[in-house]
């Protein structure tokens, strides 16, 4: 049985189609990327799967059971991390998660060990007593997630978790991501970062307008398409061509005199093979 199956969901807003009828699913203990660009309708899925949009078509089920939104049981499995932090900028970081845990009915000892503990995993225990506003750009998103994982959800939803912040941050989130996925969490993240996918996800959905293009393993979509490419860059434009190997990419490169250049494949050519442009963020 699946952790999440989603049915032929569906939503508008207004006279725009956010969703035009996407079905997936999520294993147990899997990473699930909805990777796409801005506009794709990564966010609106989220929205409707963790109960902050109210109204759609389609169903949704967790572990087998019919969700709605004020499925109280199926939320406490749940951890949101949204796409922008909503922190309460006045309160320290120890004052943010033990008002969290209140609102999910955790209280004494036991609140205060579970505090301890999501403040060792993202690593904050020392920055515990400063307020929330004077935390660095990634110090904040720790927090943010440390704050979703702190009742113990086993299921638990980013939203674009690492835009915004510099090179050297994202990857330390990543690492974050990395141990979740190796404490058995069920991770679904919404991504525009190409290497972002690639690296965290067991399973990847590319999402664009509304619609899934593709959906695979990363090492599936890529392989699809072959290992390596060659990119010609022609006056019309960059031409690009698939090949199982380095050596054949080599050998045709050498049938042209326009500049060339061998890499190898990546998600983004999966998106352009099914959509006919890049990802644009």
């Amino acid at each position: 049985m699946s952790e999440i199956e989603v049915v032929d969901l569906k939503k508008n807003f207004g006279n725009i189609e956010a969703l035009k009828g996407i079905s997936f699913s999520v294993g147990r203990g899997e990473t699930l990327a909805l990777l796409g660009p801005n506009g794709a309708g990564k966010t609106t899925t989220i929205k409707i799967l963790t109960g902050l949009i109210l109204k759609y078509e389609g169903r949704v089920f967790y572990r087998g059971r019919l969700f709605y939104p004020y499925d109280r049981r199926i939320k406490s499995l749940i951890g949101m991390v949204p796409q922008h932090n909503n922190l309460d900028k006045e309160l320290t970081v120890y004052q943010n998660l033990k008002l969290h845990g209140l609102l999910f009915g955790l209280s004494g000892k036991d609140l205060e060990i579970r505090i301890d503990a999501v403040l060792d995993m993202a690593g904050m225990r020392e920055h515990k007593a400063r307020k929330a506003d004077y935390l660095s750009g990634g110090m904040k998103r720790r927090l943010v997630i440390a704050r979703a994982l702190l009742h113990e959800p086993e299921i638990l939803f980013l939203d674009e978790p690492t835009v915004g912040l510099d090179p050297a941050v994202r990857r330390s989130l990543w690492d974050f991501v990395v141990r979740l996925r190796t404490e058995g969490k069920t991770v679904i993240l919404t991504t525009h970062y190409i290497e972002e996918a690639d690296m965290l996800s067991d399973r990847v959905v590319i999402m664009d307008r509304g619609r899934i293009v593709a959906e695979g393993s990363p090492k599936e979509l890529k392989g699809s398409l072959g290992r390596f490419v060659l990119e010609v860059h022609t006056p019309q434009g960059i031409k690009e061509e698939f090949f199982s190997s380095r050596e054949e990419a080599i050998a045709m490169a050498k049938e042209f005199s326009f500049p060339v250049r061998v890499r190898e494949v990546n998600l983004e050519d999966v998106f352009l093979r099914y959509t006919g442009r890049r990802i644009e963020v």
